[in-house]
């Protein structure tokens, strides 16, 4: 009997003993840092020392202030914020900013504008509107960070050069031309060697190439070019760390209100955008790196914006630099393998250490170095693939507006710049459409290029009433959005226009763009997903003689009847050869109106205006190439079996033989088809195909078809191709037990009937037959070539693959989870 439980949890007297077969309880849990957490934080802190200088250099901060920030970003960002392997610090895209902040309120009011930013960024993360931060068009994002790129570099071209930078843009390239002029050699040397190393220094060839690149190009560019203006005795301006008691702390703004509310506004701005931005990116990064030695969550944008408001209330209280998340460190610290938030909290400890430490070795900088670093690093800013991205998605003119607005006017000014011209580009494509009309062959199309809304509809109304009464008709939409009163002037013209006797077809580039009623009107079942579902529409004549049928819709399957119908066409085709009719309204013109092939040039034309615009340059690809299949599929002739559907298989994927019941004949066989053979071998030897499928399906007629075959009937056609059947039709006897032996059967259920038992052993049969064949034979000898079993079950839409594992086959269901990407 067991022992007793204390009626009461929380009596004192019950003790907790661990349960037996555990592990006793160990003492407190120590701290430990993952390798690769190490390597990286060694990695990401020999980038973050140079590059934190070089921006306090180009803010015009004190240079220890970079050093603060990198500290504080690393250790208080790195254990608070949501997304653990993206690194915080000053970053470049904040230089500009930090800088106009600087120069107008003084460097202890800069600092305490970057604690009240914090406390803004707090104030963000507790509202939870993160999220929202990603909806600013990229387009202004790159835009902003290309104007800060470029104003950065004009700004330290000055110091490469020689000299002292201006406080804007214009003043920099006025006063270019006089600096040009007054050359300081020295300066110049030590940072063309500076951009030299940064180029060369990741392109090393060979295998000292691969060990050396692992060192940070930027370390080595600022290493290389202080121990060469150390060893020469280049006389040049120095990084001048002055002592820590008296580093400049913060202290109350002081300024305008307005103007202290802005430039808190703008930094917090900046500083969340960029973060968020960038924890974004680091998540791709992270999803895209190969086998993680420890998984990584995906970042908490909502989390890392509180990380980063306490981090910038700590650096600013501190006397650092602005906080955010930085690209070059974060991309640097999922590259070098780190597993956790360690690697970054560990970096921020070695900058301290160095802050401390390595002062003497930091004061031998030269400040040229410095410049030509930061300059590189404003140059990137302005990226090439943005501008291709802008371009392609027709937003040029928001990212070169928010550029200019910040080079000219400021970070802030530009932004917003940014977001009015985003908001007037939206505006102007919802406005803009165009309505064109034109008369091909008797049928009228109207052509609608944009967005539908009550701006466009005066000008729709007058389009669709130029149609003639009683004309064929085709709108076509072509846009993603149709406002109520585009919606209802186009029901209510096409009501009418169908009521004169016309016909419409109101088509879409995009599902549920067509506004027909989905119920059944007079036959016709039209869905958003017709082009699979034989949606030309049977039109019924113009008076039926009152108690006859109605013809079924064609697009009825076969052996099953629309509606009520049950006279002689209830089987799908009508009795008289409809044309097709408008969607969701019944024409009332006969089918002797419209010319022979009308379906066929109607689903041609369809796939010419949709389909091929999509698909030309890939099949001009294959066209040059020439057809690469991977795999011959052999299946059915049935209309139903769409291989390309069922395998998601596109264009030169698969080479297709398709027959009635998906039969293999033998080879040398009388009266047997050569067509397949010749195709088998054309797939085996000259296409060099890896697998061949044999696919069967349920409610197969072939199968059905031998079932019920008379052997001694009149051999027609049909009849005698079938006879290649009959050794599938000796694996399934009456009696499934007769032999003893195992048949094929589907894993979890037993056949539904004898056709369904037919159809598995044809699968298995038309395999024997086909390592009969001569090429197969040899390819399966060499191992190039493997045999698979499908079967595709039409009511379930599932797919069953061949497991010979068991005795006679078993068809296991393919499922989901044991798919790969």
């Amino acid at each position: 009997m067991s022992a007793c439980v204390p009626a009461r949890a929380d009596s004192a007297r019950t003790k907790h003993v661990h349960p037996p077969h555990s592990p006793p309880p160990g003492g407190p849990r120590r701290f430990r840092v993952a390798g690769a957490d190490v390597s990286a934080a060694i990695a990401v802190f020999l980038i973050a020392l140079p590059l934190s200088l070089g921006i306090a250099l180009a803010t015009g901060a004190p240079l220890q202030a970079g050093l603060v920030a990198a500290a504080v970003g690393g250790i208080v960002a790195g254990r608070i914020g949501g997304c653990p392997l993206q690194v915080s610090g000053p970053a470049a895209g904040l230089t500009v900013v930090t800088a106009d902040l600087i120069q107008q309120y003084g460097w202890r009011t800069t600092c305490a504008i970057t604690v009240f930013a914090g406390i803004a960024q707090l104030g963000l993360g507790c509202l939870r509107v993160a999220r929202t931060a990603l909806a600013v068009s990229p387009a202004i994002v790159h835009g902003m960070l290309a104007g800060i790129g470029v104003t950065i570099a004009v700004a330290q071209l000055h110091i490469v050069l020689g000299g002292t930078p201006q406080s804007s843009v214009p003043d920099n390239l006025i006063a270019l031309p006089a600096q040009l002029a007054n050359l300081h050699p020295a300066d110049v040397a030590v940072s063309v060697l500076t951009l030299t190393l940064l180029l060369l220094w990741p392109r090393l060839p060979g295998r000292a190439g691969d060990v050396l690149g692992k060192l940070p190009a930027a370390l080595i560019a600022v290493g290389g070019a202080t121990a060469v203006a150390a060893l020469t005795g280049l006389r040049l301006p120095k990084v001048d760390l002055p002592s820590w008691s008296s580093h400049a702390l913060a202290s109350l703004p002081e300024g305008p209100v307005l103007g202290l509310v802005a430039a808190v506004l703008t930094t917090t701005l900046v500083c969340s955008v960029q973060s968020l931005l960038g924890a974004v990116a680091v998540d791709k990064l992270v999803a895209a790196r190969p086998a993680l030695t420890g998984r990584v969550k995906r970042s908490d944008l909502d989390r890392e914006l509180l990380g980063q408001g306490a981090a910038n209330i700590v650096s600013g209280s501190l006397g650092g630099l602005p906080i955010a998340g930085v690209a070059v460190r974060s991309s640097a610290n999922v590259a070098a393998g780190a597993v956790s938030r360690n690697s970054t909290m560990l970096h921020g400890v070695l900058v301290v250490i160095a802050a401390l430490l390595l002062v003497p070795a930091l004061e031998l900088i030269p400040l040229a170095s410095l410049a030509a670093l930061v300059m590189s690093v404003g140059l990137k800013m302005v990226s090439l693939n943005h501008i291709r991205t802008v371009t392609r998605h027709r937003e040029v003119l928001v990212y070169a507006v928010t550029t200019c607005g910040v080079v000219f006017l400021g970070v802030l000014e530009g932004v917003v710049l940014g977001i009015a011209v985003a908001v007037g580009v939206a505006l102007h494509r919802l406005t803009r459409t165009r309505i064109t009309h034109d008369d091909v062959e008797g049928v009228h199309h109207v052509h609608v290029r944009g967005q539908l809304t009550f701006l466009a509809v005066p000008r729709l109304s007058r389009v669709l009433h130029q149609v003639p009464h009683g004309a064929d008709a085709v709108v076509e939409l072509d846009g993603s959005f149709m406002d109520h009163a585009a919606y209802e002037t186009l029901q209510d013209w096409q009501k009418t226009h169908t009521a004169q006797g016309g016909a419409v077809d109101i088509t879409g580039r995009r599902p549920g763009t067509r506004i027909s009623e989905p119920a059944e009107v007079d036959g016709c079942r039209c869905r958003p997903w017709t082009p699979w579902r034989n949606h030309q529409c049977e039109r019924p004549s113009k008076a039926p003689a009152p108690g006859t049928d109605r013809p079924a819709a064609a697009g009825a399957p076969t052996g099953e009847s629309s509606g009520t119908t049950t006279g002689p066409n209830a089987s799908g085709t009508s009795g008289e050869s409809g044309v097709p009719g408008a969607h969701g309204a019944p024409a009332t013109t006969g089918a002797t109106d419209q010319p022979r092939g009308h379906e066929l040039a109607r689903g041609i034309s369809a796939f010419h205006r949709n389909t091929a615009p999509l698909m030309r340059r890939e099949l001009a690809r294959l066209a040059r190439e020439g057809q690469q299949p991977s795999q011959l599929f052999l299946t059915c002739a049935d209309s139903r079996v769409v291989t390309s559907m069922i395998t998601s298989s596109g264009p030169g994927d698969l080479f297709v033989v398709r027959n009635v019941g998906n039969f293999v004949p033998l080879p040398g066989e009388e009266s047997g088809d050569d067509s397949v053979a010749a195709a088998i071998e054309y797939a085996v030897d000259v296409l060099k195909v890896r697998s061949i499928t044999v696919c069967g399906h349920s409610g197969c007629g072939a199968m059905q078809a031998l079932l019920g075959a008379d052997p001694a009937g009149t051999r027609t056609p049909l009849q005698r191709w079938l006879r290649h059947g009959l050794p599938s039709l000796d694996r399934v006897p009456a009696d499934a037990a007769e032999d003893g032996r195992e048949r094929p059967r589907l894993a979890g259920r037993a056949p539904a009937d004898a056709a369904e038992r037919l159809c598995l052993a044809n699968v298995v049969q038309q395999l024997e037959h086909l390592r009969a064949h001569e090429s197969v034979a040899r390819a399966l000898g060499t191992g190039d070539l493997e045999l698979q079993g499908m079967y595709f079950h039409l009511g379930e839409a599932q797919s069953y693959l061949l497991s010979e594992d068991a005795e006679g086959g078993v068809f296991e269901l393919v499922r989901e989870t044991n798919l790969t990407a």
